[in-house]
């Protein structure tokens, strides 16, 4: 397995819009391998294909469940549990509206609300090429929908308003300027 480079906005192959995995074989396995590894190493719940610049429709997630708690009561988080990767997935049911604070490993430290549906379901095909749905509320509604938004070119920036959009492109830029400036 390889760690595989995060593509960070404004990167302009994060607006592509990704293809249809039309034979799932080992070259998919693989990548959802990397993508496993490379979304564990970087501390996030979901990867798209596109995020690691390779425009196929192919995402994970592990979205810990809301009631995780270690021996002692505290909150934990316990990696591979839930993870799910989706090959051409698609969103055929919503239901509901709901807004979520959320961040993204390509738009690193910075969180906004963002309106999605409150609950979804999503039909895919898994890592051996079969078809199975989900029908999810809660974090994994919003992290699926989340990164088939990926899949079809978008951030969960180009969800908010034009003014939040805006501040948020001019902190990134900003931060990017800094990181030159070293």
């Amino acid at each position: 397995m390889a760690i595989l480079d995060i593509l960070k906005y404004p990167d302009p192959f994060l607006k592509t819009k990704t293809e249809p995995v039309e034979k799932i074989d080992d070259s998919i396995r693989a990548l959802i391998s990397d993508m496993t590894e490379t979304m564990y190493r970087a501390r996030g719940i979901g990867l798209a294909a596109v995020q690691v610049g390779v425009a196929r429709r192919v995402a994970l997630l592990d979205v810990p469940q809301e009631d995780a708690r270690d021996e002692e009561g505290n909150r934990r988080l316990v990696r591979g549990k839930n993870l799910i990767a989706v090959i051409n997935p698609e969103i055929v049911w919503t239901e509901g509206t709901t807004k979520y604070e959320e961040g993204c490993l390509s738009v690193p430290g910075l969180t906004a609300d963002v309106q999605r549906a409150l609950r979804v379901r999503v039909k895919a095909l898994d890592r051996d090429g079969n078809p199975f749905e989900i029908n999810a509320e809660g974090l994994l509604a919003i992290a699926l929908q989340h990164e088939i938004d990926h899949l079809d070119g978008l951030l969960f920036i180009d969800r908010l308003s034009r003014l939040k959009r805006e501040l948020i492109k001019k902190k990134i830029m900003k931060a990017l300027e800094s990181e030159r400036a070293l």
